[in-house]
């Protein structure tokens, strides 16, 4: 099935648009991906629904994308990334950060479930409005009802074919994350601050 693009809203000198310029974008993540939307300056997806999510500081989930390979859906806001997991895996992930033995320490790792939202990045094929404005680095693709494409926990080590293991990804993320805070703690620098130029993944 393809996907149809909604064009981006017009651009104007100070940056503001109104509610009726981001309306096909909600419409876009409804129809197309049937994930829940709130809102429509700026869109907002509802997490603990169809997905939850983790973010981390950008650094860390690239470093840790190139460890594991495959993944869900991946959006990048500013200095920090989503990575896009199966729906519970937010209430999942104090224990299984505990059972990998990273739960005595501080990572900037932040999940969100249940009642949570994000800002909806532009939908794929388009250009961001604004540095810093959300982006897909590796797009959701259209719903395949059955098909897992999400991180998900159901039994330890490798799923094969089907959607990554979410064991795997949260253990690559944390290392990261704490290699993040090691060479910030290093350098004096911010593991928030400035990064590189953000990969295209997919």
């Amino acid at each position: 099935m393809a996907i149809t693009v909604p064009p981006a809203p017009p651009s104007s000198a100070d940056d503001r648009r109104s509610h009726d310029d981001y309306a096909p974008w909600a419409r876009w993540y409804e129809r197309e991906l049937g994930w829940a939307t709130e809102g429509t300056a700026p869109v907002r997806l509802l997490t603990g629904l169809r997905f939850d999510v983790l973010e981390v500081p950008a650094a860390a989930g690239r470093a840790a994308l190139r460890r594991v390979g495959r993944s869900g859906p991946v959006a990048l806001a500013g200095a920090r990334m989503s990575l896009l997991v199966a729906a519970g895996s937010a209430d999942e992930l104090p224990g299984l950060l505990d059972w990998l033995e990273w739960g005595g320490v501080t990572l900037s790792l932040t999940a969100i479930g249940t009642d949570g939202r994000i800002t909806a990045p532009m939908p794929p094929g388009g250009v961001p409005s604004r540095p810093g404005a959300a982006v897909w680095l590796r797009p959701p693709g259209p719903r395949h009802e059955g098909e897992p494409e999400l991180p998900a926990l159901v039994g330890l080590g490798s799923r094969g074919g089907d959607a990554p293991d979410l064991v795997r990804l949260v253990d690559a993320v944390a290392t990261e994350c704490h290699r993040v805070r090691l060479m910030r703690a290093r350098t004096g620098r911010s593991a928030e601050g400035p990064t590189a130029q953000p990969l295209a993944f997919s």
